[in-house]
């Protein structure tokens, strides 16, 4: 398979979702479409860790980089499926510690996590100038990494009542397929989630993962009008966005969903 470079004629425009019109939050939901990366990571796949050329993801950096000048300094994790989030600064940004979500009260500081399938959500309180971004899995989602996004948010100073969240492409409820007993598990364990599951074939159950993640940014104290959702479920739109299901499990590449406020 040839490979493709900069100068390749058949380079797909870079998607990036917008939530916002706001101009000095510095926000987006990066699809997969735009790169250089083959193969499983075709093609802008933006994660060094998930086996990819390290050649191909500097060089979707570069393209990203050109469509979002203000991704300068871009914070991120080691993403382990919890709820711990951290503060971002300056100092810090490079660090990449374990954990699920991002705050940050510095303007330049921008946030990164990354995602194919699971709920990436983008949070900002405009009037302070605090943003965060948090990486909603199953497991995240059971153990409350909203709430604890939300309340590190508020510990910097911001208002929850002032804050709009942005959900981004995710899998939706035509796809989360899982077990019976996850879907219980749901139930039990977060406020509400009952409502958002259904029987799926013999022993498999539904759930609509975007719908929890809403239900927990309104007990978190977001208004619901401040809460969007934006973009398609990944399976379905495999050929857009990164997909594990799609994929049948295996390895593939990430797309980025970033925030934070211009300098």
């Amino acid at each position: 398979m040839e490979t493709l470079t900069e100068s390749s004629p058949d380079l797909k425009p870079v998607e990036i979702l917008r939530a916002w019109p706001d101009a000095s939050i510095c926000h987006g939901f990066v699809g997969r479409t735009g790169g250089v990366s083959t193969g499983a990571f075709a093609s802008m796949n933006l994660s060094y860790w998930v086996g990819d050329d390290e050649r191909a993801v500097d060089a979707n950096w570069e393209r990203l980089r050109r469509e979002a000048p203000d991704l300068k300094l871009v914070a991120s994790l080691n993403q382990v499926h919890g709820n711990v989030v951290h503060a971002a600064t300056r100092d810090t940004a490079a660090l990449r510690p374990a954990g699920d979500g991002l705050v940050t009260a510095e303007p330049g500081v921008i946030l990164g996590v990354y995602t194919a399938d699971c709920v990436p959500i983008l949070m900002v309180d405009s009037k302070r100038k605090i943003a965060g971004a948090l990486h909603g899995g199953w497991r995240g989602t059971i153990a409350d990494i909203v709430g604890a996004g939300v309340r590190a948010m508020v510990k910097m100073g911001a208002c929850a009542s002032d804050i709009a969240a942005a959900m981004g492409p995710s899998i939706g409820n035509c796809c989360f397929e899982v077990d019976a007993e996850l879907g219980r598990r749901f139930g039990r364990e977060i406020a509400g989630a009952r409502i958002h599951t259904r029987a799926g074939r013999p022993g498999k159950a539904y759930i609509d993962l975007r719908a929890v993640v809403r239900d927990q940014l309104e007990r978190a104290g977001l208004a619901a009008a401040n809460i969007a959702s934006v973009g398609p479920c990944t399976r379905c739109a495999s050929d857009r966005f990164f997909s594990r299901r799609a994929a049948g499990g295996d390895a593939t590449g990430l797309q980025m969903s970033f925030v934070g406020f211009a300098e």
